[in-house]
């Protein structure tokens, strides 16, 4: 599926299940390295997307941390660096990263042509990931930007059940994101977290113009097109690819 609202020079794409080489409980288009599936197949998954790319992706090895990578200083066939977001300034470089229900963000400075992507999981989210993106990105600026942002398929506010914990993490950060917690009225003492809507505050209150989610959960999909580690456990990764095109 493609993204939307990044501005007329941006493309980014998240890929689904579908399609790929790879067998159960990986099937098909598995496109993750490290979790237990065959190499060989996860590289032929890997070159089917050859043909949407203007180039290899530059993957990472994403840990539920903040670093960001400035990809212009690498080459897309080295080994991947150990960071959760990357920035590129460089045309037709293509940035990735690696899901299965934590959400994918797509960062876009139509007014300074940077293009940033971020793996954002509640640890992510509540460790200031997207901020470290978006003060990398403004590294690069005079001062002044317009940041478009859209967050690809991730777990759904109606399906990420969370302890009292993971709630008291967040409201100790800022206490206004109450809002995104509401009582899992299936369960005593579990709340349901909104992510996408801590995701999108958090961006705007970055500055961030404007910001869409893509409204798709990985987990309660009912076309079950997204793999999703908190309904399946081992299970293959979705990859969202982004590039600045002109």
């Amino acid at each position: 599926m493609w993204a939307t609202g990044l501005g007329s020079g941006v493309r980014a794409l998240t890929t689904t299940r579908f399609g790929g080489h790879s067998r159960p409980p990986f099937d098909s288009l598995n496109l993750g390295i490290h979790v237990g599936d065959d190499p060989a197949a996860v590289q032929s998954n890997r070159l089917s997307l050859a043909g949407v790319l203007p180039a290899n992706p530059v993957w990472l090895n994403q840990v539920h941390g903040v670093d960001v990578l400035q990809a212009d200083r690498v080459q897309s066939d080295q080994e991947p660096v150990t960071a959760d977001a990357a920035v590129t300034t460089r045309t037709r470089q293509v940035l990735a990263i690696l899901t299965a229900d934590c959400m994918p963000v797509v960062l876009a400075d139509t007014r300074n042509r940077i293009l940033g992507v971020a793996h954002a999981g509640w640890r992510g989210l509540a460790r200031g990931v997207l901020a470290h993106t978006v003060q990398e990105m403004a590294m690069r600026t005079d001062g002044q930007s317009r940041i478009h942002a859209w967050i690809g398929p991730g777990i759904g506010p109606d399906a990420f059940q969370i302890g009292p914990e993971v709630r008291e993490t967040f409201l100790e950060i800022d206490g206004r994101l109450e809002k995104f917690f509401r009582r899992d009225s299936s369960q005593q003492g579990k709340w349901l977290a909104d992510l996408p809507g801590i995701a999108r505050w958090q961006l705007l209150q970055l500055g961030a113009c404007d910001v869409q989610w893509c409204g798709l959960c990985t987990m309660g999909d009912p076309d079950n097109r997204f793999f999703s580690y908190r309904r399946d456990g081992q299970t293959g990764r979705i990859a969202t690819l982004a590039w600045i095109e002109t």
